[in-house]
């Protein structure tokens, strides 16, 4: 580094700084004052500054008094000038060219381009010139332009993309090391930097070199084309390729190009498709796909005026293999179905799983008799033993036909059709195959609106409970009513039970209405118990809400609201209730048993039953349906199963209760063969709260003694004393 050091006065050198300045031509001093770089003159023999032009004192913010006559040495002081002007004092008179910092008057350092050169002069030892040129400005120039080329560069290096950085004929001004990447360039290529050998391998490396020239071609000729594109490599790789003009000051200069891989979201996106419109599982077509598939068979088939099947394949008690074996196993089930299946059909049907256990078979250009035979060939592969590992076991279905054009014109109504088909297959005892039936759409489309308007009505409050009165055979007392659901909806009219009954259950809306009914029959049950009028109510439970989780703690809850005590609540449950788990039925009677409320059996007869369920579980009553009560006593069979009943009920010391009564001649009979309870018209219809509470007034003079004594049992045909009717049961039939 060059430091400027004022040093006032003449040097102590043989020659004085006068001396020297007088030998200097003024033509000379005059053409280096008029220069605009900073010049100083140095004696070659003293190395003394004998002259400066006016640019030098700008330069270093110094006069001239102050640099005339001082030791160059102590002006450049940096190694580089130490050795330069050891060397001219012992004659050498090589120039020197370089660049050095050397300090400002006021402190700062400046960057300046230096050049001394030796003039010979016709009188002495001659005179080195030293002519200087700031450069501290184009140093801060040139070092903001490398941090920006830096930055550049890092951002280049720094994206994902591979860029390609092109003047307007084609040449290769710049690129990043993605770019080598992508397209597998060698290390010699990015050395040499040879544009027609990089140009080369590109082309080399796509599929189609000939057609991948041409469009590069295309893009050249255009400066301000902008273009977006894809490139298929040898090795299977895709690249997108975006083209954009590069433009300075207005006018196009070159273009870019940036390639992204596109193999990964491509394959992605192949998946994604895949996925959704293939099982993952067994890699069939799936409902997506079917339906796309049955648009296009059914634009095939007007076209062609040739019919079409779907046929819907739904597992028999498929459940019970993932219950019992676990769902792995469940799996391979499902994926050894697939396979029979598509072994079943021809290579043109196509072979689709829905959901689970449930797949859908397209039969190109088939009428009936070609459903017919698909079906058959179904069943046939269905029928051999699945094998795994050490099981063996039967796996059956059930099968749902639909045609084109007859039963519906679009994929999703032939579907539905197919759907129903199957379902109607299962209500009929499985493991066959049936065609659709039309005419079933108008009931499905009326039950649909019946659970519309059930389900608006309970919102509304048109539900209501009536109460059939329960009676002692022997005795006519009043030993219980059973709570009824009535309905009257204000377009349809009263609609009885047995009409919206079966839609709940299948719709599941019968937990709501089961839940409604217990809490308002524990409601009126202990309403009239304030009153005096002491009736235990029966309540039938649907198996669906037996079913539920929190089933025993609803019936706890609705008791302590109505701070009823748990004899005078009994549960009707069916025997389906028993059959589905009885374990689990099992656990849950004998938690609402340990509420102290009755359990019966509702409609007894009709089921499958055993005495060993019967043992098992804790009931206290059994219910006589009411079409075994019906053909009494005429009717042979009725008479021999009514009376096996009630014998059975007596030997295991359950009440008995038949339903449906409603002469007297079906009431002798039941007395005859000794059960114990009825209910029916004979005695009275269900009737509203308010006509029971009239109908039976508890006796003033009896008081509120209950019909039979809860604590010690129900009776058993003696005389029970307390609520009863004023005249016998018979006479006030019709009431």
């Amino acid at each position: 580094m060059t430091t400027v050091r004022p040093v006032r006065g003449a040097a102590v050198v043989p020659e004085s700084v006068s001396t020297a300045a007088s030998l200097l031509d003024p033509s000379f001093l005059r053409l280096i004052d008029g220069l605009q770089e900073s010049v100083w003159l140095v004696c070659a023999r003293s190395h003394t500054v004998v002259a400066v032009n006016t640019a030098s004192r700008a330069l270093l913010g110094l006069e001239a008094r102050d640099l005339i006559g001082t030791q160059i040495e102590s002006l450049a002081t940096t190694p580089e000038d130490a050795l330069f002007w050891m060397d001219a004092a012992i004659g050498r008179r090589e120039p020197l060219h370089s660049d050095t910092m050397m300090r400002h008057a006021d402190g700062r350092m400046l960057w300046v381009s230096r050049r001394i050169s030796h003039v010979p002069q016709p009188q002495g030892h001659g005179l080195w010139l030293v002519a200087m040129r700031d450069q501290t400005q184009q140093r801060h120039h040139d070092e903001e332009r490398e941090t920006l080329l830096a930055e550049l560069r890092a951002t280049l290096e720094s994206t994902a993309d591979g860029i390609l950085v092109t003047d307007l004929a084609g040449r290769i001004r710049s690129f990043n090391q993605r770019l080598a990447s992508l397209w597998g360039l060698p290390e010699d290529l990015l050395n040499e930097r040879n544009d027609d050998a990089v140009q080369a391998w590109m082309r080399r490396s796509v599929v189609d070199g000939q057609a991948y020239a041409v469009r590069l071609t295309a893009i050249q000729e255009s400066p301000l084309l902008h273009t977006s594109d894809n490139i298929k490599l040898i090795d299977g790789r895709v690249l997108e390729r975006v083209s954009l003009p590069q433009w300075s000051r207005g006018r196009p200069i070159g273009r870019v190009y940036s390639f992204r891989d596109l193999s990964e979201k491509l394959a992605a996106h192949q998946r994604i498709e895949e996925l959704s419109h293939n099982d993952m599982l067994t890699g069939l077509p799936n409902r997506r796909a079917l339906l796309e598939r049955v648009d296009y068979a059914q634009a095939m088939a007007r076209r062609e005026a040739s019919p079409f099947a779907l046929l819907n394949v739904d597992l028999d008690r498929f459940k019970q293999i993932n219950d019992t074996l676990g769902h792995s196993y469940g799996d391979r089930v499902i994926k050894e179905v697939a396979l029979r299946l598509k072994e079943s059909l021809r290579e043109v049907d196509t072979v689709a799983r829905l959901d689970g256990d449930e797949f859908a078979l397209l039969i190109h250009q088939a009428d009936a008799r070609g459903a017919e035979h698909a079906a058959r060939r179904v069943q046939e592969a269905m029928s051999r033993p699945f094998s795994f590992d050490t099981l063996s076991f039967t796996v059956t279905c059930s099968i749902g036909i639909a045609l084109f054009p007859g039963d519906g014109a679009s994929a999703d109504d032939l579907l539905a059709s197919a759907e129903r088909a199957m379902h109607w297959v299962k209500e009929s005892g499985r493991s066959a195959f049936r065609f659709h039936q039309p005419r079933k759409d108008v009931d499905l489309l009326s039950r649909m609106r019946l659970d519309h308007a059930m389900r608006r009505a309970l919102q509304e409050h048109e539900f209501r409970l009536h109460f059939q009165p329960q009676i002692a055979v022997e005795s006519g007392a009043l030993i219980g009513a059973e709570a009824l659901i009535r309905w009257r909806d204000p377009h349809r009219g009263d609609v009885p039970p047995s009409e919206f009954i079966p839609v709940a259950e299948e719709s599941g809306f019968i937990v709501a209405i089961g839940q409604w009914v217990l809490h308002q029959a524990v409601a009126q049950a202990a309403d009239w118990l304030k009153k005096g009028l002491r009736v235990p109510i029966a309540v039938n439970v649907s198996a669906l809400q037996f079913q539920q989780p929190q089933f025993v703690d609803t019936v706890a809850q609705a008791l302590r609201a109505a701070q009823l005590p748990p004899e005078l609540l009994e549960l009707e449950l069916t025997e389906s209730v028993l059959l589905r788990d009885a374990d689990e039925a099992l656990h849950r009677m004998q938690a609402l048993s340990e509420l102290g409320l009755q359990l019966a059996i509702d409609d007894f007869g009709t089921g499958y039953s055993s005495l060993g369920y019967l043992k098992r579980f804790p009931i206290q009553r059994l219910k006589v349906d009411r079409s075994f009560v019906k053909g009494l006593p005429g009717d042979a069979s009725d008479k021999g199963i009514v009376n096996a009943i009630v014998q059975m009920g007596r030997a295991l010391n359950l009440q008995v209760i038949a339903e449906g009564v409603e002469t007297d001649a079906q009431l002798a009979f039941l007395g005859e063969c000794g059960c114990h309870e009825y209910q029916g018209f004979l005695c009275a219809p269900a009737l509203d709260p308010r006509a029971f509470e009239q109908r039976f007034k508890p006796d003033p003079v009896v008081g509120t003694t209950p019909a039979h004594d809860d604590a010690a049992g129900p009776v058993d045909g003696a005389k029970a004393e307390g609520v009863k009717p004023a005249s016998p049961v018979r006479l006030v039939r019709g009431a």
